[in-house]
């Protein structure tokens, strides 16, 4: 592959992976999007590892906000690494940190770094949210202790 064909094709995977594996719930994405042994961490500072861990992680996301919804506002590729700027959104209708729904609607901007294993599937992914603003769209008053 040229390099830049390369670089469309990761392209594809991560915008994949938002559009269709997140926004639409397509978990069944997740045997071609991931790599078995990914090692994830979501914006919401869960770790998880192999596949079974990221639909569990997926799969509660999806209670707390059903319509839960990841906008890629820009990517960069370089080489078999990504990084990109996202915008989360969501109406909080089952529990998470401890809240009850709320149906308050949530935004938040989050980070995220890829690597891919040499099938172009994701195998290593660090997502970081911006927890704080989250928390407090939640209507949490305190933050909870860290560690």
């Amino acid at each position: 592959m040229t390099t830049s064909h390369a670089r469309r094709a990761l392209e594809a995977r991560v915008i994949r992976f938002y559009e269709e594996l997140w926004n639409e719930w397509r978990l069944e994405l997740v045997e071609e999007l991931l790599s078995p042994e990914v090692a994830f961490r979501g914006s919401l500072g869960t770790e998880v590892r192999a596949r079974e861990g990221f639909v569990a992680y997926a799969q509660m996301v999806r209670a707390a906000f059903p319509d839960f919804h990841n906008e890629v506002r820009e990517l960069v590729i370089d080489g078999d690494r990504a990084a990109a700027l996202l915008e989360c959104s969501g109406t909080h209708h089952g529990p998470i940190f401890g809240v009850a729904g709320t149906g308050r609607t949530i935004r938040y901007q989050g980070a995220a770094f890829f690597r891919f294993d040499e099938h172009g599937r994701i195998l290593t992914a660090w997502v970081l949210g911006d927890l704080v603003t989250l928390l407090k769209q939640l209507g949490v008053k305190r933050l909870p202790p860290v560690g």
